[in-house]
């Protein structure tokens, strides 16, 4: 992987070209297995498409409605595509797509989306949470995993070799961390080091997982400094812990922006912050020195989150987020090294 430039589903991209970078989006993925049966007494509001009478429920309960979590049909694509065009518009450069095996990555739609808007796309390899994966995928063993990950990044992607992934990730795990998912971090672990380059974890929902996966991974050999623990904000609430898991030296990617509903229906005990509460987070950060380490991103996995189904879209943080950064006490130099340095620095 050539320190000045990065591979993207067009090709390669010099660094200094990236721009504004999302460094955790989906641009086509398949979430249905996540699907969670509606409140009994709104059921009649989520067996339709998602409109205005009953986009109000869905945000409230995105997972119950089997076409928001479907987020890889002909709707789905024709709505990224004029919302990644608006970020484009507001001075977007680049989206780091993290799709990975078990939830149906998808190169083809990737590669026609970022023709259509000009923007970056870079595509990640690697495995997703153990209860996505199929019975061939669940057998995998370290060797195997290992193997695939080098090839999708030095040789090309499988079923579709004229692209390079560009990163590991997302790599997911659930808490407990199962066996399956441990030996993706291994493996992960392994490539990265011979390698050098970025990874990109989702940890389990729990205050643990993080700590748990950073240990696995150093263990098996990994470079921490390459590595973005992604889901901060709704995994790391408490200042204080937040702080000390800082200090494990990756980046720390504070990625559901634009999510202003405080229940979080895939982990009811968790009360999901606001984007203020998000900012007030990073900030710790920042105050504590270690502004080299933030990382910001959406997240957008389900339609209703896209501005043709009445969400903020991919360009929330550019138009919502950043102009409120200078009243929590960030600088202009403090906003590009969050959205363009620290990107660039972590693909490098």
């Amino acid at each position: 992987m050539n320190t000045a430039s990065i591979e993207t589903v067009l090709g390669l991209t010099e660094l200094s070209q990236l721009g504004r970078t999302l460094t955790h989006e989906h641009l086509a993925l398949d979430f249905n297995k996540f699907f969670v049966s509606p409140p009994r007494k709104l059921e009649k509001y989520f067996m339709t498409t998602i409109n205005l009478s009953n986009v109000g429920y869905v945000k409230q309960y995105p997972y119950s409605s089997r076409y928001n979590v479907n987020f890889n049909d002909n709707d789905t694509e024709t709505a990224v595509i004029k919302d990644v065009k608006l970020y484009k518009q507001f001075g977007g450069g680049t989206i780091v797509e993290n799709t990975s095996h078990g939830i149906k990555r998808d190169i083809p739609s990737m590669k026609r989306i970022s023709q259509a808007t000009g923007v970056h796309v870079i595509a990640g390899t690697g495995h997703y949470v153990e209860s996505t994966q199929d019975d061939n995928n669940l057998i995998l063993q370290e060797e195997s995993m290992y193997n695939l990950m080098l090839k999708e990044l030095t040789e090309g992607c499988v079923n579709y070799p004229e692209v390079k992934a560009g990163f590991i990730g997302e790599v997911g795990s659930s808490w407990p961390i199962t066996d399956f998912e441990k030996r993706a971090i291994r493996a992960t672990a392994q490539v990265q080091s011979q390698l050098n380059c970025p990874v990109s974890f989702h940890p389990g929902r729990n205050s643990s997982a993080p700590y748990e996966i950073m240990r696995i991974f150093r263990e098996a050999g990994g470079n921490s400094e390459k590595v973005i623990m992604s889901h901060l904000d709704r995994t790391l609430p408490d200042k204080e812990e937040l702080l000390a898991f800082a200090d494990e030296k990756c980046y720390c990617q504070f990625d559901l922006f634009g999510i202003e509903c405080s229940y979080y229906q895939l982990n009811q005990t968790t009360d999901m912050p606001s984007d203020a509460q998000r900012l007030d987070m990073i900030k710790w950060i920042k105050d504590d020195g270690k502004i080299s380490q933030i990382l910001m991103s959406h997240d957008i996995h389900t339609k209703h989150r896209l501005v043709e189904f009445g969400g903020h879209g991919y360009s929330h943080i550019l138009n919502n987020v950043l102009p409120r950064m200078p009243a929590k006490g960030f600088t202009s130099e403090d906003i590009d090294t969050i959205t363009i340095i620290n990107p660039k620095t972590w693909l490098s």
